[in-house]
Formats: C-alpha cells, structure tokens, sequence
C-alpha cells in the first residue's frame, strides 16, 4: 500500500474491526468490514458509523462572511439562522462545479465542509477571493464521524439530549462522554442520521463507545457510496466536475430566491439562463434493464442509436433488488423514457425514472 497515504484519525479502530483497506482520496480508508450489501442494508435497517475524516472541514470568521459566500456560491446564505445548514456548489467564472459543500451558520462563524479529493483545491479558492476581514481556518486535526439510520438518534441520544431536538440541515455544539463537538442532523445517505465533527484525538474514543450499542455497525466507502446512489445524490469527479453547471447537474435548487433576484455568484448570467431555457445536458436516473450493473462512462444511446450521453453512476441496488444508474444526456433527449447503454458488448435498456430512488428519512 502506497505508504505517502494518509490516516484518518480512526484508522487504528478500522484495522482492530478488519475492515478492508483501500486507497482513497489521498487516505486508507475502510471499503468494508461485513460487506457492502450486510452494511447497507443495517443502514436501511438499523444505523451505520461511517469515518468521514477525509472531508476537509474550515471555519471562516469575520465581517460579512454570509455576504462573502454568495459571491462564490449561488445559495442563499445570508438568510441562514443560527445553526442551520445548507447544501451548495463552489462555482469557477464559467459557471462550473469546483465542489459541492456543505455550509453552517454557526454562533460567530461558518463550518465549511469539502470533498477529500478537493480541498486543497477548494481552501485555495477560498483564500484567493479572502477579504482582509474575514479569517480561514482549516481543522485538518479534525474528525468527522456519521451515524446514519433510523436508529441513529436513539443512539446518539444516550449521550446528547440535543439528538433529539435537531431537524434536518440543522446543528449545534454539545458534548459526547462529556468531549466538545459540534453535531449536526446530516449526512449522504438519504436516511436520517447525524455528523460529529470532533478533534481526532477524541474521535476513536466516541466511535468505540457508539458502537456499543448492538443497532450500530461499521460501514465502509462501499455501503456509503450504494446508499448516495440510491438517494440520487452526486458524487464529486463523476456526476460532478468543473465542466458541469448546477442546472445541468439537476441541482437548480441550489439557486436561492435572492440570488435569481439579486445574483453576486459567478457566471450567474449564464447560469440564470440555462434556469430559465434549459441547460444543453441533464442529469438523469435510470432503471436498468437485467441483473448486472451498468458503470461510469458507459455510453447512452437514443431509441434510432444515436449517442447522446454518458452514464455517470451506477450499481446494483441493495434496497431494491436491481440495477439503477445516473448520467447524462442531452437536453433534447430529456424528456424521452427510454434509452440505451452498451458495456462489454452487452446491451442494456434504460428507463427513466424519478429520483431519489429510494425515499428519504430525514426528519424535518
């Protein structure tokens, strides 16, 4: 294993539970301990604890940060209240996806959270559009720790009353064994759940002491990203790049009230355009025809075989028993139902359906 890999601060606790070690990202990260269906389906059934470490999480702090913010991306943040979060896509000047993150308002200052494999790229945004008033502070000695599933606020209420009054997309600071850490009701699975952010020197401390309970088990990157799917939630570098758009992605939503009103973010004239007639692709979610899994660059093809897209994601879905896929396809084959695929010289039928693939738990 390549040994310039980094460690997580719960890596010793992986390799005491056998978990299967794989590159990822930059780090050795656990793919999976019992396997990704026993793994994703205690997720569905029960909770799962997921290390999420490899996220890059930084505080900025200062005057106007909110306001700062909306020039980077086209969510509305200054309408956040205190500890309510929003879910929202880093923009380069030509209206491309640099990441999806995840932004808190907290009491004085905003918790950022990046993808692993973006945050160096990310923190440099950042810091290149820094006004003199506002500070950035990365926690790279932090941890962050998922429980996820139905069961997830019973556990975590044994330790913290304030699992129970949390919503979804919302957070506050509170303590675990009596350990300072700010908890939020999040996560990428598409079930209820919570993130821990914490000082990794704490972080096999509480993970070990959670897993006491006989409804939580480990999870690895397999059942994580199985579970992503099957909620339709993108996956950066593969159903998002900067090449990408938050139109075309599907991910419109993302564009707050004020900032259709009153844009600040970048290319929001190109990006308000393609709101109003459509960007030149769209992302989909497919049903897909047999038993095997169709995969990443997988060509799409209309009815008369013409190519007109490319799927993004795909894999056998636990939870439903059969394939399921994302792609992308051109915007005047958006509305057709059915397509085509060919992997491998076999030939697969695509039909379109409504994402999330399988419905959600968050408590709102």
């Amino acid at each position: 294993m390549n040994m310039f890999l980094q460690h997580t601060p719960l890596h010793l606790l992986h390799t005491a539970l056998s978990a299967k070690i794989v590159p990822f990202a930059g780090y050795q990260m656990p793919l999976q301990y019992a396997g990704i269906m026993a793994e994703h389906l205690h997720t569905r059934e029960h909770a799962s604890l997921f290390d999420v470490s490899h996220m890059g999480q930084c505080v900025l702090k200062g005057a106007d940060v909110a306001e700062f913010l909306e020039t980077l991306v086209p969510s509305d943040i200054t309408t956040l209240a205190p500890h309510q979060m929003r879910y929202s896509v880093l923009l380069n000047k030509n209206g491309g996806i640099i990441d999806d993150v995840m932004i808190t308002r907290r009491e004085d200052d905003f918790l950022v959270v990046v993808n692993a494999a973006r945050k160096a790229v990310d923190f440099e945004h950042f810091k290149a559009h820094l006004p003199a008033t506002i500070t950035l502070t990365e926690l790279p000695h932090y941890a962050l720790i998922a429980i996820q599933g139905l069961a997830a606020e019973s556990i975590l209420a044994a330790y913290t009353p304030l699992a129970k009054t949390l919503n979804f997309m919302t957070g506050g600071f509170t303590e675990v064994l009596g350990i300072p850490c700010y908890l939020t009701r999040s996560g990428y699975t598409g079930e209820d759940g919570f993130e821990i952010s914490v000082e990794g020197k704490f972080a096999t401390e509480i993970a070990t002491e959670l897993l006491k309970n006989p409804l939580l088990k480990p999870a690895g990157l397999g059942a994580r990203d199985t579970l992503r799917l099957e909620a339709g939630l993108c996956l950066y570098g593969h159903d998002l790049d900067e090449a990408t758009s938050p139109v075309a992605a599907s991910l419109s939503w993302v564009i707050g009230k004020q900032q259709r009103q009153s844009p600040r973010f970048p290319a929001a004239e190109k990006i308000l355009a393609e709101l109003a007639g459509g960007a030149a692709t769209v992302r989909l979610g497919f049903v897909v025809s047999g038993k095997a899994p169709l995969r990443e660059g997988a060509k799409i093809h209309a009815a008369d075989g013409t190519e007109i897209g490319m799927i993004t994601s795909g894999t056998h879905s636990p939870t439903l028993g059969y394939p399921i896929a994302m792609g992308y396809v051109q915007k005047a084959f958006a509305k057709e139902t059915t397509f085509h695929a060919k992997q491998r010289d076999r030939h697969f039928t695509l039909t379109r359906t409504k994402m999330p693939f399988v419905a959600n738990t968050y408590k709102k």
